[in-house]
């Protein structure tokens, strides 16, 4: 799946974080502000290394919320196809193996 692939709710019901889709879309703002506060950083010509101490703390950001909706594909998606068995356990496990991968590429 590319990052422009969405999927739509499974059969199964909403998606794993759909209990804390409102956290999670406040906490998408608060990054996407960090990431603006980031150009104007760059516009008004501010220190390389101010910039760059802002530059990781995007990154973290991002990196917790990745976690957080890991987690929750894990007690969601994963859990649910482990318990109806199948075939279906094995794609969600690969799937969030890739996901894991791609993430500790990061």
């Amino acid at each position: 799946m590319t990052t422009t692939d969405a999927r739509p709710e499974t059969a199964h019901g909403p998606h794993g974080y759909a209990k804390e889709k409102d956290a999670h879309l406040k906490r998408l703002r608060r990054i996407e502000g960090q990431i603006r506060g980031l150009q104007r950083m760059v516009e008004e010509d501010v220190y390389c290394i101010d910039i760059l101490t802002q530059v990781s703390a995007s990154t973290k950001a991002l990196q917790s919320f990745a976690l957080r909706l890991l987690e929750e594909h894990l007690r969601h998606c994963v859990a649910q196809a482990a318990t109806e068995g199948g075939e279906e356990v094995d794609a969600k496990v690969e799937e969030a193996t890739a996901a894991i991968a791609r993430l500790l590429r990061t």
